[in-house]
């Protein structure tokens, strides 16, 4: 369960976060992204590490206010700072000796749903299924092109 439910967290927080419209959404995350970077400042126990990371984290959440790529990116940043921290043991919850390792599974799942353009549930499904569209119309014109060179080379 302490491997599933932070999955489960991050679809929750993508679910919830679709329901506020965009260009709002995005923004929202950015800003939420760059909170997460400042979450170890209180007691992370890495020093100074702890500022230029937030600094790193801040600059990457400023560029996602127009970029849901950069948004993704930050919370893959954060996944590696929370790995550091669970191996350091220092958690981001002080009482909850495994709460980084939970918040370095969760945050993957945010970002993929970030590099997918942060999308509603009706969105991403729509996007599937153009992108499978895409690729199957890709492949008929390729196979109409090798057609078309073969009859070419037979003339």
């Amino acid at each position: 369960m302490q491997y599933v439910a932070p999955i489960g967290v991050g679809l929750l927080y993508a679910l919830l976060m679709s329901l506020i419209r965009e260009p709002h959404r995005r923004r929202f995350n950015a800003v939420m992204v760059a909170g997460a970077g400042a979450a170890y400042l209180s007691g992370g126990g890495l020093g100074g590490w702890e500022f230029a990371f937030t600094a790193v984290i801040t600059y990457v959440a400023y560029r996602g206010l127009d970029s849901w790529t950069f948004i993704g990116v930050a919370w893959l940043l954060h996944t590696g700072w929370d790995i550091v921290h669970h191996i350091k043991g220092n958690p981001i919850i002080p009482f909850a000796h495994t709460s980084s390792l939970g918040c370095a599974i969760c945050d993957p799942v945010i970002a993929l749903w970030c590099f997918a353009g942060g999308r509603t549930p009706k969105e991403l499904v729509a996007w599937v299924r153009g992108a499978r569209g895409r690729k199957g119309a890709v492949a008929g014109e390729t196979g109409r092109v090798a057609e078309a060179d073969a009859g070419l080379s037979g003339a």
